[in-house]
């Protein structure tokens, strides 16, 4: 494999870079919102799986505080 100079590589990448489209103020502010919409959402339903199957075990076993 031939072995590419530190100059030309950069003038590629910066090639490369110039062809990426890149998001929106907006349309990054509106991803992240989403994204801690479904983290809370996530969380919230965890607990509350958790919560049933604590009850659950306390109720058939009489296990836990």
């Amino acid at each position: 494999m031939a072995k590419t100079s530190p100059a030309l590589f950069f003038k590629q990448v910066r090639q490369e870079v110039a062809k990426v489209t890149w998001p929106t103020r907006r349309e990054t502010t509106v991803s992240t919102g989403m994204v801690f919409m479904m983290v809370v959402i996530a969380a919230v339903f965890f607990l509350v799986v958790d919560q049933i199957f604590a009850m659950s075990v306390k109720l058939l076993f009489g296990l836990g505080g």
